[in-house]
């Protein structure tokens, strides 16, 4: 399937797929809404859940893709000055073509972030990495499907193409993945907001809250594993 680099509003760039017309970020602004739905509504959120405990986190990302929200992790972990261990799940990764084309490293830390970026492009598939001291990164090829983690990560990035074109990923069997992937009190943030992705959550057992969404979106949704 043919892709392309395009701009987003907020000048950094995203990967655009025209047979789907999909984007692999909003198109309405890239860091802009990693920063919103992935950093403030979940990192954040766990890091204020986990207050007066151990400042160490999990996190599962599924749909690793541009490596964008990964990169936006890393960073912020040295800020928050908590260790993150980090895994992306991706079947499709993108070609080193492709990540030389995006303007992530720029947009986030001019001085270290086009190494950082490279690094994590460049590492292995299927071995945890100490990227820094403070994160750590394994990135997993594999489909959705094949996740069978339990009892495991703090928080999932759930950041799959849009349930209008894959569908098949935001379904109940995926969800009932997700649900066993989280420890106890875990968190899913996604960027969409769909009346039947939030039934497939609820159905699993994870009690769901709207946000306000990030820039061209009015909501998104936090799931929380609130029973065992």
């Amino acid at each position: 399937m043919k892709r392309e680099i395009i701009i987003t509003a907020d000048g950094s760039s995203t990967i655009h797929l025209p047979e789907w017309n999909e984007h692999y970020h909003s198109k309405h602004g890239a860091i802009q809404e990693a920063a919103h739905v992935f950093i403030q509504s979940g990192l954040h959120h766990c890091c204020q859940l986990k207050s007066g405990r151990n400042g160490h986190l999990a996190i599962l990302e599924m749909g690793f893709g541009t490596g964008l929200n990964a990169l936006m992790t890393l960073f912020e972990a040295e800020k928050l000055n908590i260790t993150v261990d980090y895994v992306g799940v991706e079947a499709y990764p993108v070609t080193p073509d492709e990540v030389f084309q995006l303007n992530y490293a720029d947009r986030t830390d001019p001085s270290s972030g086009a190494a950082v970026f490279k690094t994590l492009h460049e590492l292995s598939w299927e071995h945890a990495h100490e990227v820094t001291s403070h994160f750590s990164l394994t990135k997993r090829r594999q489909f959705f499907n094949a996740v069978a983690d339990e009892n495991t990560f703090d928080l999932i990035y759930f950041d799959a193409f849009g349930p209008r074109v894959q569908p098949e990923l935001w379904t109940v069997p995926v969800f009932e993945r997700m649900f066993k992937a989280l420890k106890y009190q875990g968190v899913l943030v996604t960027y969409s907001a769909k009346g039947s992705v939030r039934r497939a959550m609820q159905q699993v057992g994870f009690l769901v809250e709207k946000l306000p969404g990030p820039p061209g979106k009015r909501e998104m949704l936090r799931a929380s594993k609130t029973k065992v």
